[in-house]
């Protein structure tokens, strides 16, 4: 994500469910068991990202995240400092979810992502949510690191659409995500927005403990693309398709050039690729050798040289 929410209580608007024609308590025992069957049943054994843990996170939060069924909100609302194509004149309809299947090191957004600074939220709660910012005027709703609840994101998105909801809904993670996730999301997400962070295995492993990163990554954004297709942005507002972000480290211009040839030949040119600059030492990012500085405008330069030496065009200054 560019830039994080502020950390702090949740809005009680943001996670209860006024409106909801069905609150929990009302829902009949046999409902209840075709809901354990639907959308739990992936939690019993959970193969939702490249880590393929298979922990059993209906019991207990545990796994290789650490977490268990219920998302825990961080915050939600407009938010202005995502792309272009998603913030439009009204801003993008945030749902910021604390925890996350990856251990970046450098992540900036380390007190949500790693300390799990949020609220549990049920399926009808989040639903809510996300009629809520589409009523706020946002032109979508943006699920921030979804991947380690995607079934019950899901199956949030299902009730937010059987009430009316309207609006795109975003996947904006972290580009670990597995066949199974990606398979609950088709049909229901309309913009991808992964992160595409590296090309090298040792360097995944070192930086966010992921030495299968690569190879996951890149069976991700093929599925995502097969499912939305390239970028389809109409008033200014993307409507449908694929968006990859990259950001660029520090000493490592052959990650990125190797992730950029692999969108380019592999996925399509007219990818949107969000070059991104913002990478900065914090939280444990001292402690690895060479990404305990920022990019050099002379790094960055190079990287967007190499995107249009590849021919790619879209999502950044040609």
């Amino acid at each position: 994500m560019q830039g994080g929410p502020s950390v702090g209580a949740v809005d009680p608007a943001f996670t209860s469910s006024p409106d909801s024609p069905h609150s929990p308590p009302c829902i009949d025992f046999l409902y209840g068991i075709r809901l354990l069957e639907s959308y739990l049943t992936p939690y019993q054994h959970c193969l939702l990202c490249g880590h393929q843990c298979g922990a059993d996170r209906t019991v207990a939060p545990t796994g290789a995240c650490g977490l268990g069924t219920d998302p825990l909100l961080a915050s939600a609302g407009p938010h202005y400092g995502e792309e272009p194509e998603l913030v439009g004149r009204h801003g993008s309809g945030t749902i910021f979810l604390a925890g996350c299947n990856l251990a970046c090191r450098f992540c900036q957004n380390w007190e949500i992502s790693q300390l799990r600074q949020g609220e549990p939220a049920g399926v009808d709660n989040l639903a809510g949510v996300m009629l809520r910012l589409e009523r706020m005027g946002c032109h979508n709703v943006n699920l921030v690191t979804p991947t380690p609840w995607t079934p019950t994101l899901m199956e949030a998105v299902r009730r937010a659409r059987d009430r009316g909801l309207a609006v795109p809904v975003v996947y904006n993670c972290g580009g670990y995500e597995s066949p199974d996730a990606l398979a609950l999301c088709d049909g229901l997400v309309d913009v991808y927005m992964p992160d595409a962070k590296y090309s090298d295995g040792e360097l995944a492993e070192a930086c966010s403990g992921a030495p299968d990163y690569p190879d996951v990554n890149r069976a991700a954004l093929r599925e995502m693309h097969r499912q939305v297709g390239d970028l389809e942005v109409s008033g200014g507002v993307a409507r449908k398709g694929l968006l990859v972000r990259h950001l660029v480290l520090p000493g490592q211009p052959r990650n990125t050039r190797e992730v950029l040839e692999f969108i380019a030949a592999e996925i399509s040119a007219d990818t949107y690729v969000n070059l991104m600059d913002q990478y900065r030492p914090c939280y444990l990012a001292y402690a690895l050798p060479g990404l305990d500085r920022r990019p050099t405008l002379k790094e960055y330069t190079a990287a967007l040289a190499a995107a249009r030496q590849l021919g790619l065009y879209r999502g950044f200054t040609a």
